[in-house]
């Protein structure tokens, strides 16, 4: 395979395992309302929650491991005197009112996917099925939503990882809306149903969003599967799980995953015009019903917590070498500034995320994003 094939091809599929929001440029009238604010402010303290019941069902992306939920940090609590046990009680609501609420919403960066111990595992409702439960409290200590918590001196219980691999906005959507999919995502494979969602969103006192990248990069995994003839589902898999990063050499096992697929004339041709004319198309025509369904989201958490700050996180540029993803994001980012003045949210821009070749956040890379939240948090434990 020529070179400029091969170079474009790996972007393409780096590409497809993100988990960033996506927008549309021309975003239609947005409802008016209050102004906003673009973080970069002071933070505070945070999060309070519970756990719940949970179907999963992610296509073959995702190995399914078992692994042990992180313990919660429970608050010390030393026996009282008999005299002092009032103040005891009253010191100890007293710390209790001192942490809020943060609970992070989206996709697979938030979930933490590339890092060594996400935590998931098999439901045992199908072949494919995964069950992120686990990780709404158990999450690793080296994603954002941990390192915010670790910032914030705050548990288990008041930090809370909603983050859905493979979830795109309207799936989004339906999550806060009624704490489930309707129906499996056929494109992505992923079927969620977690009822304490929206328990999770009530509780809140800070909220962030990072959805929308899948909405465009799940079609462009089908359109190299139809392209292939689906020859690309084991480098797909590769990519999709996290397990890049633990493989050796993350370039040389993406062109093995290439030249295994062993393309024909026909394939090559079909995946070059995906990369150069296609994707672009997909990427326009998904623009607007992503951008649509961020509005629907923010609508729907409004319905459940009315009070809640409201974080839209902002999206980085992995691939920037392919204009129209390039300039997907720029449209994204754009758009996200709009919502955030129209509904008085906090938009959080993360432009410098270190990202690893499956295009997922480094560990660095969470803490920068970490940072940006912390410093963007207003709310005031009472």
């Amino acid at each position: 395979m020529k070179k400029k094939f091969v170079s474009l091809l790996l972007a393409a599929a780096l590409v497809f395992s993100l988990g960033v929001p996506a927008f549309a440029e021309g975003a239609e009238a947005l409802p008016a309302e209050p102004e906003a604010a673009v973080a970069e402010a002071e933070p505070e303290m945070a999060p309070k929650d519970e756990t719940n019941e949970v179907v999963v069902t992610l296509g073959d992306t995702v190995t399914a491991t078992t692994t042990e939920q992180a313990p919660a940090a429970d608050t010390k609590t030393t026996a009282p005197a008999a005299d002092s046990t009032k103040e005891t009680a009253a010191d100890t609501e007293s710390t209790e009112q001192k942490q809020i609420t943060y609970v992070a919403l989206g996709d697979s960066i938030v979930a933490g996917v590339g890092l060594a111990d996400v935590q998931y595992s098999a439901n045992g409702t199908s072949t494919y099925g995964v069950d992120m439960r686990p990780n709404f409290k158990g999450y690793s200590p080296d994603c954002y939503v941990g390192k915010v918590a670790s910032k914030l001196g705050l548990d288990r219980d008041h930090a809370i990882d909603l983050g859905l691999p493979a979830l795109t906005a309207p799936d989004l959507v339906d999550m806060v809306r009624d704490g489930k999919m309707p129906q499996m995502n056929m494109e992505s494979g992923c079927y969620y149903v977690y009822p304490e969602f929206q328990d999770y969103i009530r509780k809140a006192d800070v909220i962030s969003i990072q959805i929308g990248s899948n909405d465009a990069f799940v079609p462009c995994v089908a359109g190299l599967w139809n392209a292939t003839n689906h020859k690309s589902d084991a480098l797909a898999s590769i990519i999709l799980s996290g397990n890049l990063r633990s493989s050796g050499s993350a370039v040389s096992t993406i062109l093995k995953g290439i030249k295994d697929m062993e393309l024909t004339k026909e394939e090559k041709n079909a995946s070059w015009k995906l990369i150069t004319s296609d994707m672009a198309k997909i990427c326009d025509r998904i623009y607007p019903q992503t951008t649509s369904a961020l509005i629907s989201v923010v609508q729907e958490i409004r319905k459940l917590n009315p009070d809640a700050q409201i974080l839209l996180m902002g999206y980085t540029d992995p691939v920037p070498f392919i204009p129209c993803w390039h300039n997907y994001f720029r449209k994204l980012n754009k758009f996200e500034k709009q919502l955030a003045e129209t509904y008085d949210l906090t938009y959080v821009a993360i432009p410098k995320a270190k990202t690893d070749l499956d295009v997922h956040p480094t560990i660095k890379g969470h803490e920068y994003i970490a940072n940006k939240i912390v410093n963007a948090i207003d709310v005031k434990a009472e």
